[in-house]
């Protein structure tokens, strides 16, 4: 590939980093303190940019050129940092989802589809006690939050409250698009194993919580199977929307998913890779996401699509689910 040709792509690349009412040429011009002609011709690979610009165009548009420098290389580029910083890393976590969202969001005929090894946060989020618990559980657990530590769980902890209003904007921003999830009956066990652990180890301040958030699980299950039921996205206690995003939930008995999260936006796609529990890193590598995609249309003409169809498979695999809340139900009392 020559270079004016890789400048060319290079730029193009940029336009998926751009909100809707966000220019390429102004914000290139507005970097690089040019006027728009100037721009215009950087873009259109008439005249080169150096390497004082590209560094410039990289760090404001947080991308690389190198992709496009040495295409035939085996290397990928993934970008995503876990946030080091000891203070309200929840929180920037939360917001850095938000983000993600806005710009799949700026995309009209968006998809996502989800390759699913636990329940979605998006649905954990939808529920106030379940969310406090996930909350509880990765900022304890996973990032080592000091203030946490000896702190036992109690639902409607004021110390939650500014993630829910996080929350219900991320609700929101994913409840708009459509989607398709590839679920395994295994799916559900990782939130119950937590609660499980959390009870046995002595981290609640009552057991009445625990029994509610069993309780909470069952209802999650009710939601989303009258989404799958309904083929459309809606949120819990609003009712769908006319005509709602439209979802598709596939089962697969056999591959239990690795929280793949990947986003068809039109002229580019986009891969997130779960990390470290709760940490994504991700790609606009045309290639990886040509695999990816590929990878998932397999899966899913080997999977049993549970949406808006089959009717008895739907029943078969939700009461499954709640045969399983059941078992560790019971074993509270």
């Amino acid at each position: 590939m020559d270079a004016p040709n890789a400048q060319v792509q290079f730029f193009q690349h940029l336009k998926v980093k751009l909100l809707p009412h966000q220019s390429l040429v102004e914000e290139v011009a507005d970097v690089l303190d040019i006027s728009t002609d100037s721009a215009y011709r950087r873009i259109r690979g008439e005249k080169p940019i150096d390497l004082t610009e590209v560094q410039k165009i990289g760090a404001h548009f947080k991308v690389s050129i190198d992709q496009f420098l040495f295409p035939q290389t085996e290397w990928l580029l993934f970008t995503g940092r876990p946030d080091m910083q000891p203070e309200d890393r929840m929180e920037r976590w939360m917001l850095d989802v938000e983000k993600q969202l806005v710009l799949i969001n700026s995309f009209p005929a968006a998809h996502i589809y989800f390759l699913i090894k636990d329940i979605p946060l998006f649905y954990h989020f939808q529920i106030p006690e379940l969310a406090e618990f996930k909350f509880y559980f990765w900022m304890k657990s996973i990032l080592h939050d000091e203030k946490l530590k000896g702190v036992k769980f109690r639902i409607g902890d004021e110390r939650y409250r500014p993630l829910h209003a996080i929350s219900q904007r991320i609700i929101r921003l994913y409840n708009k698009v459509p989607t398709t999830e590839i679920w395994n009956a295994e799916s559900l066990n990782s939130t119950l194993r937590q609660i499980t652990f959390f009870r046995d180890y002595g981290a609640f301040a009552s057991d009445n919580d625990v029994a509610l958030l069993y309780e909470k699980v069952a209802e999650l299950i009710d939601y989303i199977e009258a989404q799958a039921e309904l083929g459309a996205k809606f949120i819990l206690g609003k009712g769908p929307t006319s005509p709602g995003p439209a979802y598709r939930l596939f089962v697969n008995e056999l591959i239990l998913g690795d929280n793949t999260f990947a986003a068809d936006l039109g002229p580019t796609r986009l891969t997130f890779l779960n990390h470290s529990v709760l940490y994504f890193v991700g790609t606009a590598d045309k290639g990886f996401n040509d695999f990816m995609f590929s990878n998932l249309e397999n899966l899913m003409k080997k999977s049993t699509l549970i949406s808006g169809t089959g009717e008895k498979e739907r029943a078969q695999f939700f009461n499954s689910l709640r045969r399983t809340v059941q078992a560790h139900t019971v074993s509270v009392r």
